[in-house]
């Protein structure tokens, strides 16, 4: 794992020669060595495609191709940070939660409504994250935002895990999401306002969840 966190807010990585990382611009916090930092729009791996499926989707989030020797301190905003480690599997996450990854895992777009037709749309005009949502694969490690801290939920098969939309962060595995409607489930037991929605992830996997309900 090329990350340490050096505190629930800040993490370091390792840089490698011939060896790349991407992080959210304005993330590097201090380096040490010969390392350099240089614009990237293409957004990792995935080549041109991957990059018009992001511009087209509004996932283009300005990143930061990180190259060299040495060791660079990320973090943004006060945000909490989470490492996600994957090992093969794909993590489905919000491009602007992104903070730093690994250069070898391929970056793509997948569309939200493909994972529970209509419901899978309503769900990115509830929760505001979108129709689209930014996909990473492969082996590598992830750092990620959130406010208030994350805990790591295990899906199984068969007991399916219910989040209030807003809380989600990201999951990963194979699982699938559906938006669906508890009246005064949100009044009742819920933390935020508005319609009552609950994110339902069922198969075999991993949702991270925030402890707010706050937009980064």
């Amino acid at each position: 794992m090329p990350f340490r966190e050096i505190n629930s807010k800040m993490v370091e990585a390792t840089v490698i020669p011939g060896q790349r990382m991407f992080s959210q611009r304005g993330a590097m916090l201090a380096y040490r060595g010969d390392v350099t930092f240089t614009p990237n729009m293409a957004g990792g791996q995935g080549g041109l495609m991957s990059m018009i499926g992001r511009r087209v989707a509004g996932e283009a989030t300005p990143l930061m191709t990180v190259e060299g020797s040495g060791t660079v301190m990320f973090g943004h905003g006060g945000h909490h940070i989470q490492v996600i480690a994957l090992t093969g599997d794909t993590l489905y996450v919000e491009a602007d939660r992104l903070l730093a990854f690994d250069g070898t895992l391929e970056q793509g777009t997948m569309f939200m409504g493909s994972q529970g037709g209509v419901m899978g749309m309503v769900r990115g005009q509830v929760t505001g994250q979108g129709l689209f949502t930014t996909t990473l694969k492969g082996h590598g490690s992830v750092a990620v935002m959130a406010h208030g801290g994350v805990i790591q939920l295990p899906i199984n098969p068969g007991s399916p895990v219910h989040v209030d939309p807003q809380a989600y962060v990201a999951h990963h595995g194979d699982v699938h999401n559906k938006l669906s409607t508890a009246l005064g489930w949100r009044d009742m037991v819920g933390r935020g306002s508005g319609e009552a929605f609950q994110l339902e992830l069922s198969g075999s996997g991993a949702v991270y969840v925030q402890a707010s309900e706050e937009k980064l």
